[in-house]
């Protein structure tokens, strides 16, 4: 089973600086990363910026159109207008069906505010408390998590996944 973990930091700059300690999770055998993205929202700046952390090529990967649905929804969809808000919300349905509901995207909207940073994580087979205590390091770090079952994971897969051009 498949779990998406929000990190979120205090600083702008700590999500970049986690997906090293991600890393080192993983290769001690701690955690299994799929995909993973960061959001950095400095001080003063409007909105944030998100970048997909790694272009992932394997089974588990979900591709930059999944985590563009997602933060737009999360961070941009209260920017856009009420008109283009209704279409993407109307697509904003299908996350539900794969456990991303609205409380889900209104916590992640109210806690990653200006000077913040979070890390999204897709994984499996974590070692939940090992993995929680590497990210006590970082000052302010909060985990904001859902849980995905096997048919959630596989309906996020097919309505997300990039498959590359044949």
């Amino acid at each position: 089973m498949a779990t998406l973990t929000v990190w979120k930091f205090s600083d702008a700059d700590a999500a970049e600086r986690a997906t090293q300690t991600l890393a080192s999770l993983q290769s001690q055998g701690l955690i299994n990363v799929e995909d993973e993205a960061i959001v950095t929202w400095p001080e003063g700046r409007k909105k944030p910026k998100t970048i997909q952390e790694h272009n992932l090529v394997g089974a588990g990967a979900l591709g930059g159109g999944f985590w563009g649905l997602l933060f737009g929804l999360i961070f941009f969809v209260p920017l856009i207008g009420a008109a283009v808000g209704a279409a993407i919300g109307a697509m904003s349905g299908s996350m539900v069906d794969v456990g991303i509901n609205d409380d889900f995207i209104a916590r992640v909207r109210n806690e990653v505010t200006p000077g913040t940073s979070a890390l999204f994580v897709l994984s499996s087979n974590a070692v939940e408390d090992r993995v929680a205590e590497a990210f006590k390091d970082y000052s302010g770090a909060k985990l904001i998590y859902t849980n995905l079952s096997k048919d959630q994971e596989a309906n996020l897969r097919e309505a997300f996944f990039e498959s590359s051009p044949a």
